[in-house]
This record gives structure tokens, C-alpha cells and sequence, in this order.
């Protein structure tokens, strides 16, 4: 069983193999584990163990312990899953026959939200998680990025909700369907605590690759296909935007073409310094339930800022304050700035870097089996 550690003094049950436990206090389920093996009780008990998973915890390293029962020797198996700055964010735990090979268990790995930067903090072993390849690795990304990654997904609202307005005791776990490079479907089981206190003022998270034999990823439906195709005849793409934080934080349909959204340092740096300033202005007309139209300066794939019509509706729901549905439309008689093939960036180059941009060109010859719309 794996257990999360996302918050000071919690150990919760995140999964028991591939199956999610949401949040299940672990000594109700080791109970019951321990009950199908009832030799363990001889020489092992609850607290042995939970002495075992604060050990693992506060030292940051594996337990591998050997337990001598009336049935055999007995093992016990504690490794901890890193965060990016290595911090135990799970325990993952084997109990079994002394003689049993342990068996191999799908990837894992922590990482964190600052809310500060807007960034998901991740360690380079998110690669080895299906979706991602190692080319593409970054030690930063929004979270624009992270649910332009999910196919079918229909949970953003809940996600920016506890994270961007994260209060102690918030927690959410969900599952997320992928698609590998290979087209083969994938699944993840994602789990989230927030965070707001010396150590973290955002959220830590834990990704886990539950994909099994039976994994399946539904197809879009044909309304989905439809509306993204029409948008994007007609010129026009969808975002949810975040009206404070000045950000793209998801897209509704295909990407705007010539706005560069992604593999950025900052995902503020989508909007000209002084159209971020404009934004919130816009907020008291928006919670009244009007839209509210503006042009802005966004970010192009040469590091130059073009002007981009921004019309603005309010978010559906009374939770979700901050956050806005724009639809972004080319200004007229501004050039693209990302060719139709998608295959690299334009020759001019940026004065100064905003972005992983060796990250970019590998994600965009890519791209076209990236896309949520297939």
C-alpha cells in the first residue's frame, strides 16, 4: 500500500496496489491485510509498524525489515517517494513471505504547487511516468501544461479551486487518463493536500501510474470534436483564465496558435506586464455577470508581444470567484507566429530567455499526438 504524506502529521492510505483509498486511515487497512495473513500477528502488531513508517519518514530512507514468524521469516518493505527538493511526500509499503520476490511496482513520484510562481515544482523522475518522456522534462511547469496532459478530464474546476485558494485541511484524489507517445492508454492517480505553512504555501501532491491491462481511455465525444473544430475554423479559441494571477490556466479548446503559452519560466509572461495590471479590473463586472471585452499584448513563439482581442465571461458557479472563461481571438492584421507544421520555433530568437526552449521543440514536433482532441 502506498501512503501519503502530504501534510505535517498525515498518514493516509492514497492506494492500495492500483486501486485508489482516498484518504482511509492505514492502520484499518493494514488491519485488514494483516487478517488474511494471521502468522504475522506472532511477531508484528500496528505499532511495530507505524514505528517502522515514522522511521522511513523522518529519515528519509528505505526500511527492509525481517520478521521471524510461525509460518517463516516475514519481510517488511518501506520506501519513500521524493518530492523535488527530496521530501517524503508517500511511503510505499510490501509485506509478504521472506522468500517471496518483492514484486515491481509502477512508477511514483511528489511534487509540489507554489502558489507564489503559479509552477508545478516536479524531480526529473516525473519522466519515468507515462506521458512523459525525458527530452521533455523541466523542473517547472503550469498547470496549463499538467491538464493539456490528461485526456477526458472533466475536474479542472475542483483542481484550481484547492489550488489556488488553498485552506488547511483541503485534500482531493482523482484519477487522470494519459495518452503515451505509443497511443497506448494510461492512467494516473493523483492526490492533493494543500498546503499554507512553513515549509509550503501552495500544495504537495502525489502522482501515481495506476495503468493495468484493463486500462481504457474514452474517446471525445462528437459534440467535443465538433465545438473544438469550429473554434478553430472560425479563429477563435477558449481558456479559463485566472483574473488576479494574470495566467492561462486551462484550455478549453485546441491552443491559441500564436500565443505562446507553455515551457515558460513564468506562466504570467503570457500577458505584457502592463495588460496584467488590467485584468483584475475587470473582476467586479464579472462577479455582476457581465462579460468584458479588452485588447491585450500576448506572447509569441519569438519572445515579441502581439495584440490578442480578450472577451471575458464569468466562470459558472459562485466557488469559483476568480476565475474567467476568455475567449482569445488573432488582432487583425497580426502575422502567426507558430508555422502550420508545429514542427520548431521561428529562426528570430529571443533577446533573453523566457522559456525551456529546447524543452518547446521537442514538445512541439510532437504535438499533434499530444493534443486532448484525438
Amino acid at each position: 500500500m502506498t501512503v501519503e504524506t502530504l501534510a505535517p502529521d498525515v498518514q493516509t492510505v492514497a492506494s492500495v496496489g492500483d486501486e485508489a483509498r482516498g484518504f482511509a486511515g492505514w492502520r484499518r487497512v493494514l488491519q485488514r491485510m494483516l487478517a488474511k495473513t494471521p502468522a504475522l500477528y506472532d511477531s508484528l502488531s500496528t505499532r511495530g509498524i507505524g514505528e517502522a513508517i515514522d522511521a522511513a519518514q523522518k529519515m528519509a530512507e528505505d526500511v527492509d525489515l525481517t520478521i521471524p514468524t510461525a509460518s517463516g521469516l516475514h519481510r517488511l518493505l518501506i520506501k519513500p517517494v521524493f518530492g523535488p527538493s527530496r521530501q517524503v511526500h508517500a511511503l510505499r509499503i510490501w509485506l509478504g513471505p521472506g522468500s517471496e520476490q518483492v514484486p515491481a511496482v509502477r512508477p511514483a513520484v511528489g511534487v509540489a504547487w507554489d502558489l507564489d510562481a503559479q509552477m508545478i515544482l516536479q524531480p526529473n523522475g516525473i519522466s519515468g511516468l507515462p506521458g512523459m518522456v525525458a527530452e521533455e522534462y523541466v523542473p517547472r511547469v503550469s498547470i496549463a501544461e499538467v491538464f493539456h496532459r490528461f485526456t477526458g478530464f472533466d475536474q479542472h474546476a475542483e483542481v484550481l479551486s484547492l489550488l489556488y485558494a488553498p485552506q488547511a485541511g483541503d485534500k482531493l484524489q482523482f484519477d487522470a487518463a494519459v495518452r503515451c507517445d505509443s497511443g497506448a492508454p494510461a492512467k494516473l492517480l493523483i492526490t492533493i493536500r494543500a498546503r499554507m505553512d512553513a515549509q509550503a504555501r501552495g500544495a504537495w501532491l502525489l502522482i501515481e501510474d495506476i495503468t493495468s491491462d484493463t486500462t481504457t481511455v474514452s474517446s471525445p465525444t462528437l459534440e467535443h470534436v465538433g465545438l473544438r473544430e469550429a473554434h478553430r475554423r472560425a479563429g477563435t479559441h477558449l481558456a479559463v483564465i485566472q483574473i488576479s494571477h494574470a495566467s492561462i490556466a486551462h484550455w478549453l479548446t485546441d491552443p491559441a496558435p500564436w500565443i505562446r503559452w507553455d515551457y515558460l519560466f513564468r506562466p504570467v509572461d503570457v500577458f505584457h506586464p502592463d495588460d496584467r495590471a488590467r485584468l483584475p479590473l475587470v473582476a467586479d463586472r464579472l462577479l455582476s455577470g457581465d462579460s468584458a471585452g479588452l485588447t491585450v499584448r500576448t506572447l509569441d513563439y519569438g519572445g515579441d508581444y502581439q495584440s490578442t482581442s480578450l472577451l471575458l465571461h464569468p466562470y459558472p458557479g459562485t466557488r469559483h470567484r476568480d476565475l474567467a472563461i476568455g475567449q482569445l481571438v488573432r488582432a487583425t492584421g497580426e502575422r502567426p507566429m507558430l508555422d502550420d507544421s508545429r514542427y520548431g520555433l521561428p529562426v528570430h530568437r529571443v533577446r533573453t530567455p523566457i522559456g525551456y526552449d529546447h524543452q518547446l521543440r521537442h514538445w512541439l514536433a510532437g504535438r499533434q499526438n499530444h493534443s486532448a482532441a484525438f
